[in-house]
C-alpha cells in the first residue's frame, strides 16, 4: 500500500466509520458530552466578552471623560493649560454635599443632596439624560440634555428628592444663599460614581451660580475634577451651541493624533499628581460601572458551573473513549490480520475522533452563543451600556475547549486499538486496552487545564475545582478498588453462607475490578457535581442573599450628639425601629506607623497614598461586630491602646500585627497597637470602620454617633428626625440597596439557567458510566441464564449491583461536596457558611436511587436479550 494510496484511504475510513458509529448509537453519547461543556462554557464567554468589549468602549463615559484630574483643593490653571496645548476638551466640576432646602411656602423641609456644579463644556464624553416638565407639569419623556448643563439660575435634581420635599417642576429650591428653579429631573448621569456623597439626591447647576450660594467656603469639603478628553465622538453629547472661547472644542471624529496626545497629557498629569498632595489621575482602565463588583460576583459563578459542565465532560469523554475501544478489539484484530499497519490504524481513529471533536465543538458553540441570549435578558440591564457583538474569541475558545476534550480524554485509549495483536482472532485474552500512553494523555491534560484556569478567569476558582475534581476522582477510584478487594475476601470466607442473589451481586462487583473502578468513580464525579449545585443553590446563593437582606438598613444617620443619643433612640423605637447598629465615631488623621511619620510619598501605590492623606473613620466597642470576623490576632476588650484594623487597609499600608499607629483626632494625640485584623464586607450595607478600639469607652476621644437602620414603611420618620434633630444628617441609600437585591435576584436566575448545563452533563456521566459495562454484562448474564438463572434472579443481582455502587458513590460526593463548597465559599466567593453535614447521608440515598434508574434505563434490554443472540455475538 503506497503512501500516495493511504492518505485517502484514511480519510475516507475515518470519514465512514464515523458515519456508522453515528448510526449505530455508539458516537452520539461522546458527541452529547462534548458539545454540553463547549456549550456552557461558550454561553459564559459570549456573555462576558460582549460585556468587556461594551464596557471597553464606552468606558470613558463612566468617567465623562478621557482622563480625570481630582484633588481637594483647586486645581491649578496650569493643568487646563497644559490640557489644551496637547489639543484636548476640558471642563470642570465641584462635588460637594450641603443641604437643599424648600421654600417657606412650600413646606420649609431640608435635605442633604449632592451637589453638582458643571461649566458650560460638561460633560465631554457619554450623555447626560433628563426629563422636562410635560403639559400637566410632571415629568415628561427621558432627552439628551444640552451641553453644559443646566443654564444660570435653574437646577436640575432627582426624581426623589421632588417627593422628600414636596416639590415639583418649576418650583424653587433654596442651595445656601440662592434660590434656583427646578428645570428637569435627572434620568442618567454618565460620571456620577459610587462615592458615599453620591448616595444623596444629586442637585446638579451651573457654575456661574457657585458663588451666589457662598456654600463653598476655605473649610468646605469640595471634590474638584478637571476632564479632559480627545475629540467628540458619536455617543457623545453634541454641543447645543457654539463652544466658549476660553474651551475650544479640538479635531474632530477622525482626528488620528488624539491618542499620543492624550498619553502625553496622562503622563503629564500623573508625574504632577505626585508632586501636588491630595491630587489624583483616573484614567479609562479605573473607570468601572457601579455594580462591577456584583457582576465579578456573578461572573464566578456562572464561570464555576461552567467549569463543572466541562469536568464532567471530560470523564464522560474518557469513560466513553475506553468504551469504544473495548467494542472495537475484535474488529482491529481482523484489521490486522488483513494486514493493516498500526499507523494506519492510528491515523484513522485520530481523525475519526477529531471529525467529533470539531463536529461537537461547532455544535456546542452554535448553542453556546443561542443560550448566551438567555443571559443577556437576564442580566443585560445590569451593565450600563449597549452590548455590541461578540468577538472570535468565544468561537475559537469552543473550538479548542471541544477538540482537546475529544482529543485529551479520548484519543489516548483509542491509540491502543492500533496496538492490538492479530492472534486476538484466535484467543480472546490477548489485546485488552492497556494504560493509555501517558505522553498524550499528559499533554492533552495539561492543553485542557490551562485552557480552564484561563477561562476561570481566577487562579484560586480554577484550583479548587480542578484540584478538587482531581482529588475526587483519585479517592473515588480508590474506594472503588478497596470495595473489590473488601468484597473478595468476604467472599472467599463467607461466600457459602449468602443467598444466591447477594453471591451474584458480589461476583459481578469483584468479577473486574477496573470496570468497578470505573463505575464507582463515574458515577461519584456525577453525583459530587450536582451535589455541589444544590449547596450552591441553597446554602451559597443564601449565603449571599444573607450578605445583603431585605431588611438590610436602608438609612444612615450621622453627626449624632453625645447628649442626644437617649433621646434619638427612643424616636427611633417609637416609630417602630428595633433593631439598628449603634457605634461612637470620631475623625482621625494617620501621623505615624511605628514612630515614623506617614506622608502619600511613602506609598507608590494610589490607593495607599488617597488613605494616609485623608481622615479615616474610628470607632470603639467592647464586643467585635458581628459581622466583622477576626482573621488574625484577637480582639479582647478592656485595652485602651488596642486597635483592630481591617484586612485591606492592612495589605494596603503593609502593616502587620504589633505595628503602632498614631492618630490625631481634634487636636487629640492617640497611639495603639494592632492586636487584631478584621474582615469587612463594605457591601454589606452595615455600619464599618477600618480602625477600631477594643474598649467600651475612650473618654479622650471627641466623638459623635452613627446609626443604620431600615425605615418601617408609610412612616415620615425623615422627615421627624430633621425635624427634631436638625444637626443630624439623614443619608437615604435604599435605592442603591433595592439595585443589589434586583441584581442578585437576576444573577442567581442565570446561575440557575446555566445549573442545566451541568444536571445534563451529570446525567450523560451516569449513562456513560452504565453504558462501559453493558456488553460485559450482557455476556455474563447469557451465561448465567443458559445454566438455569430466572429472569427475576438477575434483575435483582442487578438492582443490588447498581444500588450498592450509587450509594458509595453518592456518600463519598456528598463528602467531596461539602469540601469543595467550603473552599469555595470562604476562599473565592468569601461567604459564612455552615456546612451541612449530615450531606453524605442524603448523598447516598440520592446516589442509589440515581444510579439505579440510569442503570436501569441503559440496562433495561440486556436481561431481556435472547440467550442465543447474545452467545453468537460473543462467538
Amino acid at each position: 500500500m503506497s503512501k500516495s494510496m493511504v492518505a485517502p484511504s484514511v480519510w475516507m475510513w475515518a470519514w465512514t466509520q464515523t458515519w456508522r458509529d453515528f448510526r449505530g448509537g455508539s458516537m452520539r453519547l461522546l458527541l452529547v458530552a462534548v458539545a454540553l461543556a463547549v456549550a456552557a462554557l461558550t454561553a459564559v464567554s459570549f456573555f462576558a466578552n460582549r460585556i468587556e468589549r461594551g464596557l471597553s468602549r464606552d468606558a470613558a463615559q463612566l468617567l465623562g471623560a478621557d482622563v480625570v484630574v481630582v484633588a481637594d483643593q483647586p486645581i491649578a490653571d496650569a493643568w487646563e493649560r497644559q490640557a489644551r496645548s496637547d489639543g484636548l476638551r476640558t471642563s470642570r466640576t465641584w462635588v460637594f454635599p450641603s443641604m437643599a432646602r424648600a421654600p417657606d411656602e412650600r413646606g420649609g423641609e431640608s435635605r442633604l443632596v449632592a451637589i453638582k456644579a458643571v461649566d458650560q463644556a460638561y460633560p465631554l464624553r457619554g450623555r447626560l439624560t433628563i426629563a422636562m416638565a410635560d403639559a400637566q407639569g410632571a415629568p415628561g419623556a427621558p432627552q439628551p440634555a444640552p451641553a453644559g448643563g443646566p443654564a444660570a439660575g435653574h437646577a436640575w435634581v432627582d426624581p426623589g428628592l421632588l417627593d422628600i420635599l414636596g416639590l415639583q417642576l418649576g418650583d424653587e429650591l433654596w442651595l445656601g444663599e440662592a434660590a434656583l428653579r427646578i428645570e428637569a429631573v435627572i434620568v442618567s448621569e454618565p460620571d456620577r460614581g459610587a462615592g458615599f456623597v453620591n448616595f444623596s439626591p444629586r442637585v446638579m447647576m451651573s457654575q456661574a451660580d457657585l458663588a451666589r450660594t457662598e456654600l463653598i467656603q476655605p473649610a468646605s469639603r469640595v471634590t474638584y475634577r478637571l476632564l479632559a478628553a480627545g475629540p467628540l465622538r458619536p455617543m457623545d453629547a453634541q454641543p447645543a451651541q457654539a463652544p466658549r472661547p476660553d474651551r475650544p472644542a479640538t479635531g474632530d471624529a477622525g482626528d488620528a493624533g488624539a491618542e499620543p496626545r492624550l498619553e502625553a497629557f496622562t503622563r503629564w498629569a500623573q508625574q504632577q499628581a505626585q508632586e501636588a498632595r491630595g491630587a489624583r489621575v483616573e484614567t479609562l482602565e479605573q473607570g468601572q460601572p457601579q455594580m462591577r463588583t456584583t457582576l465579578d460576583r456573578a461572573s464566578l459563578f456562572l464561570r464555576l458551573v461552567a467549569l463543572l459542565a466541562a469536568l464532567l465532560s471530560a470523564v464522560a469523554v474518557a469513560v466513553v473513549a475506553r468504551d469504544f475501544a473495548q467494542r472495537r478489539l475484535d474488529d482491529c484484530a481482523l484489521l490486522r490480520v488483513f494486514g493493516v499497519p498500526q499507523s494506519f490504524m492510528a491515523k484513522a481513529y485520530a481523525l475519526q475522533f477529531l471529525t467529533v471533536g470539531v463536529l461537537a465543538s461547532v455544535l456546542g458553540s452554535v448553542l453556546g452563543w443561542a443560550f448566551h441570549l438567555v443571559f443577556v435578558s437576564l442580566l443585560g440591564s445590569l451593565v450600563s451600556v449597549s452590548l455590541p457583538a461578540a468577538g472570535v474569541a468565544p468561537w475559537l475558545l469552543g473550538l479548542s475547549v471541544g477538540v482537546l476534550l475529544t482529543l485529551g480524554f479520548g484519543l489516548p485509549s483509542v491509540l491502543q486499538l492500533a496496538q492490538v495483536p492479530p492472534l486476538r482472532v484466535l484467543r480472546r485474552d490477548l489485546g485488552e486496552p492497556r494504560t493509555a500512553s501517558w505522553l498524550v494523555a499528559g499533554l492533552g491534560l495539561a492543553a485542557l487545564v490551562g485552557l480552564l484556569l484561563m477561562v476561570a478567569g481566577d487562579l484560586v476558582l480554577g484550583g479548587i475545582a480542578l484540584g478538587g475534581f482531581a482529588a475526587a476522582v483519585a479517592v473515588f477510584a480508590l474506594a472503588g478498588w478497596l470495595l473489590a478487594q473488601g468484597l473478595r475476601r468476604l467472599a472467599a470466607s463467607w461466600g457459602e453462607r449468602w443467598p444466591a442473589w447477594w453471591s451474584l451481586s458480589v461476583r459481578q462487583l469483584t468479577a473486574q475490578t477496573a470496570q468497578t473502578v470505573v463505575q464507582v468513580a463515574a458515577l461519584g464525579v456525577g453525583l459530587m457535581a450536582l451535589l455541589l449545585l444544590i449547596l450552591i443553590r441553597t446554602d451559597l446563593v443564601d449565603s449571599w442573599r444573607a450578605a445583603t437582606p431585605v431588611d438590610a438598613p436602608d438609612r444612615f444617620v450621622i453627626n449624632i450628639q453625645p447628649d442626644q443619643v437617649q433621646a434619638f433612640q427612643a424616636t427611633l423605637r417609637q416609630a417602630g425601629v428595633q433593631d439598628f447598629d449603634w457605634y461612637p465615631m470620631t475623625r482621625a488623621r494617620l501621623l505615624a506607623i511605628n514612630g515614623e511619620a506617614v506622608s502619600g510619598d511613602r506609598y507608590a501605590d494610589d490607593r495607599a497614598q488617597r488613605l494616609v492623606e485623608r481622615e479615616f473613620n474610628l470607632s470603639f466597642a467592647a464586643q467585635i461586630p458581628a459581622h466583622n470576623p477576626v482573621v488574625a490576632g484577637r480582639y479582647q476588650a478592656g485595652g485602651s491602646d488596642g486597635f483592630s484594623v481591617e484586612e485591606g487597609l492592612m495589605q494596603t499600608l503593609g502593616l502587620q500585627l504589633g505595628d503602632r499607629l498614631r492618630f490625631e483626632m481634634a487636636g487629640v494625640i492617640h497611639e495603639g497597637r494592632i492586636t487584631s485584623v478584621r474582615r469587612v464586607d463594605w457591601a454589606s450595607m452595615r455600619v464599618n470602620f477600618f480602625v477600631m478600639a477594643p474598649s467600651d469607652e475612650m473618654p479622650m476621644w471627641p466623638v459623635t454617633y452613627i446609626t443604620a437602620f431600615k425605615v418601617p414603611a408609610n412612616t415620615s420618620l425623615d422627615r421627624q428626625l430633621v425635624q427634631q434633630y436638625p444637626n443630624v444628617t439623614v443619608i437615604d441609600v435604599s435605592a442603591t440597596l433595592a439595585q443589589v437585591q434586583s441584581v442578585m435576584t437576576q444573577v442567581i436566575s442565570a446561575v440557575e439557567f446555566l445549573f442545566a448545563f451541568t444536571l445534563a452533563a451529570g446525567l450523560v456521566v451516569l449513562v456513560a458510566g452504565m453504558m462501559a459495562s453493558r456488553e460485559r454484562r450482557a455476556r455474563e448474564w447469557a451465561i448465567l441464564r443458559s445454566l438455569g438463572a430466572t429472569h427475576a434472579l438477575m434483575a435483582r443481582v442487578q438492582r443490588t449491583e447498581l444500588l450498592v455502587l450509587g450509594a458509595l458513590g453518592g456518600g463519598l460526593a456528598g463528602l467531596a461536596s461539602l469540601a469543595m463548597g467550603w473552599a469555595l465559599a470562604h476562599q473565592v466567593f468569601e461567604f459564612a457558611w455552615q456546612a451541612p453535614w449530615w450531606w453524605p447521608v442524603p448523598g447516598a440515598v440520592a446516589g442509589a436511587c440515581l444510579a439505579w434508574l440510569a442503570g436501569w434505563w441503559t440496562l433495561r434490554g440486556v436481561s431481556r436479550r435472547p440467550v442465543v443472540m447474545t452467545l453468537r455475538q460473543v462467538e
